[in-house]
């Protein structure tokens, strides 16, 4: 086979890859009281294998392929995790989160493909250490935003899943300075500080993407994840590294148009996510889950207190309706022990 032909398999492969690393974190963060990093359960770092694979795969890809290609292939992470999750998983999507994944799908192929090719460079390490610099600030922010809405999961997970994607894309971004700088020949103690720089996103997005994942379901901190991530590694791109959008004008028009088609698939994914949010609080409240119990005079219990059983000390009702005396054990009616009046 060609070299173009490896690149597209490869490209599938990877995103295959990715959708199964999501699915297993999602179903690992339903079931795991952790947070960020359930070091405990295996089955959180086959989905680390397997979101490595599909970075190393995505890798192979770009070396094979042009990226006007390659990266737009890796969008159907989307696509390929709905299936997949209906079947490996039996967590079927409704028809608004299908709409809204093939919107966001669409919309950032559509905005990838646009994207021109401009010759390999590298940047300047003052440049460098400010874009990890307003990285580690974004991440910051988004973290702390995530925190400030955990009552509302859906919204805290899209804001975490848009801080892996910009730890993911940023990482991409050093990924590239360091091959070019890689071939060029440096010495290995230039290239540590870049190395540091992605072993730092990397462990920041996967993280992320874990808490993400935690109460916000499978689709919507996924396609959040997969549109940010290389729209993020785009912007860096044309700001920082010269690259332009094919076709001039029309070109960067029709850009805007598909990020806006992203942006509507992830606004209608995160509805739906809180709709279903809202459908199942009422029915967890009427379902008692809570652990609560109905107020009111139906709630009191027809028979005695508990502690208080019927017994000999219980006071039998008189014919009026009113209880009679009862000595206390162990003293008589004048308050002495042991002594009862005849």
């Amino acid at each position: 086979m060609s070299a173009l032909v490896w690149s597209v398999v490869l490209s599938l492969v990877s995103a295959v890859a990715y959708a199964g690393g999501a699915i297993v974190q999602e179903r690992v963060a339903a079931s795991s009281g952790a947070r960020y990093a359930p070091l405990g359960r295996p089955a959180w770092w086959g989905a680390v294998v397997l979101n490595g694979t599909g970075a190393l795969l995505h890798v192979v890809a770009l070396a094979l392929g042009p990226l006007s290609l390659v990266q737009p292939l890796g969008a159907l992470t989307i696509v390929f995790a709905l299936p997949m999750a209906a079947l490996f998983a039996r967590r079927r999507a409704g028809a608004a989160a299908w709409r809204g994944a093939a919107l966001a799908t669409v919309g950032l192929a559509g905005l990838l493909s646009l994207v021109g090719a401009s010759a390999a460079r590298s940047l300047p390490a003052a440049q460098r250490a400010g874009l990890a610099a307003v990285t580690g600030a974004a991440l910051v922010v988004l973290g702390v935003a995530g925190r400030a809405a955990h009552r509302h999961p859906a919204v805290r997970s899209v804001l975490l899943a848009t801080g892996s994607g910009v730890a993911f894309g940023i990482g991409s971004v050093f990924t590239k300075t360091v091959a070019v700088d890689a071939g060029d020949g440096p010495a290995v103690p230039d290239l540590l500080p870049s190395l540091a720089a992605i072993g730092a996103l990397a462990t920041a997005g996967l993280l992320l993407s874990q808490a993400a994942y935690r109460g916000g379901g499978l689709t919507a901190p996924l396609a959040t994840l997969t549109v940010v991530n290389p729209v993020v590694a785009a912007a860096v791109g044309v700001t920082m590294f010269g690259e332009t959008f094919r076709h001039g004008t029309a070109g960067a028009v029709l850009a805007v148009a598909c990020g806006v088609l992203a942006a509507g698939g992830l606004v209608q994914l995160t509805a739906e996510r809180l709709r279903e949010a809202a459908e199942r609080r009422p029915a967890a409240s009427a379902s008692g889950v809570d652990g609560a119990e109905p107020a009111g005079p139906e709630a009191a219990p027809a028979g005695p207190a508990p502690g208080r059983g019927a017994g000999p000390l219980s006071a039998p009702p008189s014919a009026g309706g009113r209880s009679l005396p009862v000595p206390s054990p162990g003293r008589g009616p004048r308050g002495r022990r042991g002594r009862v009046r005849a």
